[in-house]
């Protein structure tokens, strides 16, 4: 087919460690190869979208560059029996918006095996709702479930709460029936925790413990630790017998202290949780949940939707941890 002219956000590296972040006319001849031409609708802003905005390396490689690793839209083109133009499609993770053209521009090509039906339950702007933030907060409640953490098994903690995993967590979690704590720095936000389902709302600084004690009294029956550092230490310093820690982020710190101790002592399990490269079967699992038994009650409350023109400003704000909840990016 033709070639298509359209807009998209482009990164460029103007000298070094200097970026510069502008809105452009690109061509879907400019774009990766792949199976499948996706005309995006909706993409979403992610902290690793900033990351790769700003020109950190460890993301983003090759510039110029377009991020956005989540998008959502319609299949124009595909050389697979499995989508056919029309169908709805979401692409999350994997390399897009890495090394990958992604979300922050009106087209993607990309391998076929990176396509996932849009659940019938879930419209577009659903599913970038939920994008990244959401497939990883699912893969969360997912472990903490296999790991034997049902809602009667006591409290579970949710550390960054308000940042986009967070609030997911939250949301998802009361809805399959939890008794949720949040631990967030905003203590303002209290009252939209709240809504989303937190029983109890923890300061950032009264979930850190500063003892030094290899062991804390035994609190929480699972944690979903969105930041690392000693929030993350702390949490696993203070769970129950057989009760399971994820990790998931490090906007705190990569590093945290712990001794053997919780785990040999109260068989505490610490499990990584890796969305980019989640097995494509169980990630449509989690997906069709999100769409159905874990769908938040609240949805209309963890989101606002802005023009692509709007992202360069929240690109700042969400490396200065001044983002609530998803922002979801009109095409």
């Amino acid at each position: 087919m033709d070639a298509k002219r359209f807009k998209a956000m482009v990164v460029e590296e103007t000298d070094e460690k200097k970026y510069l972040r502008k809105i452009t006319e690109r061509s879907t001849d400019d774009l990766p190869d792949g199976d499948v031409l996706i005309r995006v609708e909706y993409s979403s802003l992610n902290y690793k979208d900033a990351l790769s905005a700003t020109g950190n390396k460890g993301v983003t490689r090759k510039f110029p560059h377009t991020p956005g690793i989540d998008a959502a839209g319609v299949v124009e083109e595909s050389a697979v029996e499995k989508f056919k133009p029309g169908d709805q499609a979401v692409v999350t993770s994997y390399d897009l918006g890495m090394n990958t053209s992604g979300g922050f521009g009106r087209y993607i090509r990309v391998p076929s095996d990176w396509v996932i039906p849009l659940p019938d339950a879930m419209t577009l702007k659903e599913s970038m709702v939920f994008g990244t933030a959401g497939l990883t907060a699912g893969m969360s409640v997912s472990e903490l479930q296999k790991h034997g953490v049902t809602p009667d098994s006591g409290e579970v903690l949710v550390t960054g709460a308000t940042g986009g995993v967070g609030s997911m967590a939250v949301a998802i979690l009361a809805k399959a029936g939890y008794n949720v704590s949040a631990v967030t720095g905003k203590t303002d936000q209290t009252g939209f925790l709240e809504k989303l389902g937190a029983s109890r709302v923890i300061s950032r600084d009264d979930a850190v413990d500063t003892s030094k004690r290899p062991m804390l009294k035994a609190r929480w029956a699972g944690v979903i630790d969105t930041v690392g550092g000693p929030i993350l230490s702390t949490a696993l310093k203070s769970i129950n017998p057989f009760g399971a820690v994820t990790c998931c982020g490090l906007v705190a710190s990569p590093e945290f202290e712990i001794t053997v101790f919780p785990f040999i002592l109260r068989g505490a399990a610490l499990i990584g949780i890796d969305s980019q490269n989640y097995p494509y079967d169980r990630r449509v699992e989690i997906w069709n949940k999100l769409g159905s038994v874990w769908k938040p009650d609240h949805m209309e409350d963890m989101w606002e939707e802005i023009p692509l023109e709007e992202v360069d400003p929240k690109i700042d704000l969400i490396l200065k941890g001044g983002v609530k909840g998803r922002v979801v990016v009109k095409l």
